[in-house]
């Protein structure tokens, strides 16, 4: 029996120690020494016992010391000799790319800025970042420069690795903060003026682990939120987060597979500053499989390295995306049939694309996930679990299933009361996992608002259905207030994107003196396509409540988007502020 609480002479700082009735008060090393006496307030830091996500590539060296880790597909790698890396290579190159930044002065704990789009020497710089006991803090190229500024100034980073053709978009905001260029990963262009190539970099460098400390619940890396309403906030991540966030995964992209290291997942969404590099990257690595990174999603080179990689499992990223992929794969003949795991996210999949993709990778598990970068345990909605409920409703309405078994996750009201015995009423929705950010980097206020209550609240607006269902309704700032009712951007959307002529659209409210907020869709037309406002008007009447058919349609070539592909809404909100201005 537990008497009491207490610190214990030794023990790290913050970290409370309990005592057995009965037992001596001794100073206990918990960095080092054998302990066997603490039952709580250990740390576990020793290289036999840790949980490092640099080790990831280390413990594949006992197995499969041989077999490739990671591949580039063409424009993904800088020099052609990191195209393709068995573990034991790309073992040894982090632990010099840690040295490598340790000899700059670099100690752990500093931040490393990582400016470049999918590689696989932006990605075993990540790594490397992780064995050095440093942060990295991957930022997405396509910041404005006053945000990545401020970005930089509140970090305060000490060494940045650089994709040669993203330069020009980060030069500026490097020279207002003094940021150094440690190395250039030479894709586009030749090395930043002052900074070596990325070979030279860690060349001559030890190939060997770096001594270095490292606990699963240090931070080992800095994922930016989308930053759709304000500056982004760093979400810090732990760890043994990402381990639980990979090993959950594993599970889900190995269906169909005799043996888990036949895992083969090919990707070319982000993985350098998305999340996605939690669950679609070190899941592959827990499984002792191997990843095939591609540089940038387009579907015809997807389609493409698809036939010939051979890969049994894909992260394909927006339904959209995914039916692009599949028009091109059957209008090009292309091959999937390797494939036996897709996963896509951010909305319903069109069930004629379910099936076509059926038909090209007969059996192939397609599953929808739902989540966001501070707790990506994510729901998953599987078609095929739920036929009747997917053929009624996708993709009009965006169910998410239920949450994955590392994951707790409820609807709550604006009190933080539980919305599942009140079937499709809307909430808002909540989390607690081993996966969840430890908080946001230097940012108290948010952190204490995202916290409370003993949930995480992620912000996103959803309902349970009568069988438990969750059904993803909004984010809660995307909520069109209009005439007294709540209309859902995403229904709306979802209706336009079953339009032919629609590429892209994106659903507003916009300030009206009647309706208080006006529906209002923001439409990216296909190439070669026609549609009017009232034809498209027409469409979403016929299919939509009065109250949720848009009273405006805006044509316009690009929607202002983040990594991920969610639109940047308050852009659009605020360019078109005045449509409406003195309409009654």
């Amino acid at each position: 029996m537990i008497s009491d609480f207490g610190l214990v002479a030794g023990a790290p700082k913050g970290h409370a120690v309990d005592r057995q009735a009965g037992s001596k008060e001794a100073d206990v090393d918990l960095r080092g020494t054998i302990d066997v006496e603490t039952l709580r307030g250990r740390r576990a830091v020793n290289r036999w016992e840790r949980t490092s996500v640099g080790d990831v590539f280390e413990r594949l060296t006992w197995s499969y010391p041989d077999k490739v880790a990671i591949t580039g597909r063409p424009g993904a790698y800088g020099e052609e000799r990191f195209s393709s890396l068995t573990y034991r290579q790309a073992d040894e190159l982090a632990n010099q790319i840690a040295h490598a930044l340790a000899g700059r002065g670099l100690e752990p704990g500093a931040r490393v800025v990582l400016f470049c789009e999918n590689s696989v020497e932006a990605y075993l710089t990540k790594i490397g970042v992780a064995k050095a006991g440093m942060v990295a803090m991957p930022v997405n190229p396509a910041l404005a420069t006053d945000v990545l500024e401020y970005l930089i100034g509140q970090a305060r980073p000490e060494a940045a690795i650089v994709d040669a053709e993203l330069w020009p978009r980060a030069e500026a905001a490097f020279a207002a903060t003094g940021l150094p260029v440690a190395a250039t990963i030479t894709i586009g262009g030749g090395p930043v003026a002052g900074s070596p190539p990325f070979g030279d970099f860690i060349a001559g460098h030890a190939t060997t682990e770096p001594e270095v400390e490292i606990h699963g619940d240090d931070i080992w890396q800095l994922l930016y939120t989308s930053g759709t309403t304000a500056m982004p906030k760093g979400a810090m991540t732990s760890h043994h987060a990402s381990y639980f966030a990979g090993l959950n995964f594993s599970v889900t992209l190995t269906r169909g597979l005799s043996l888990e290291t036949d895992l083969k997942l090919i990707t070319y969404l982000p993985m350098i500053y998305h999340v996605g590099d939690q669950v679609f990257t070190l899941s592959v690595f827990l499984a002792g499989g191997s990843l095939v990174l591609g540089r940038r999603p387009v579907p015809d080179q997807v389609a493409v390295a698809i036939d010939q990689e051979r890969p049994t499992a894909i992260w394909a990223g927006s339904p959209q995306f995914v039916a692009a992929l599949a028009t091109e794969a059957e209008d090009a003949d292309r091959d999937l049939s390797s494939l036996t795991v897709l996963v896509y996210g951010w909305g319903a999949l069109e069930p004629s694309v379910y099936e076509l993709l059926q038909q090209k990778a007969p059996g192939l598990v397609m599953v929808g996930i739902f989540g966001q970068t501070e707790a990506i345990a994510c729901h998953r909605f599987w078609p095929a679990k739920w036929p009747e409920v997917y053929q009624r409703t996708a993709p009009a309405v965006n169910y998410v299933g239920v949450p994955s078994p590392l994951l707790a996750s409820d609807v709550v009201d604006e009190t933080g009361a539980s919305l599942r015995d009140k079937p499709h009423t809307p909430g808002e929705v909540v989390y607690r996992t081993p996966t969840v950010t430890a908080g946001y980097y230097l940012n108290e206020e948010a952190t204490r608002a995202a916290f409370r209550d003993g949930w995480f609240h992620s912000g996103d607006s959803a309902v349970v259905d009568a069988d438990g269902l969750r059904i993803m309704v909004d984010r809660f700032k995307d909520i069109v207030k209009s005439g007294g009712e709540n209309v859902s951007s995403l229904r709306v959307e979802s209706v336009l994107h079953g339009h032919p002529a629609v590429e892209k659209a994106a659903v507003i409210g916009l300030p009206h003196e009647h309706w208080g907020e006006a529906v209002t869709a923001v439409v990216v037309l296909r190439p070669g396509a026609e549609a009017d406002e009232a034809e498209l008007i027409a469409h979403c009447r016929a299919r939509l409540g009065g109250y949720e058919t848009p009273k405006a349609i805006v044509f316009a070539d690009t929607l202002p988007e983040t990594v991920g592909g969610k639109v940047l809404k308050y852009k659009l909100r605020d360019r078109h502020s005045d449509l409406f201005r003195g309409r009654i």
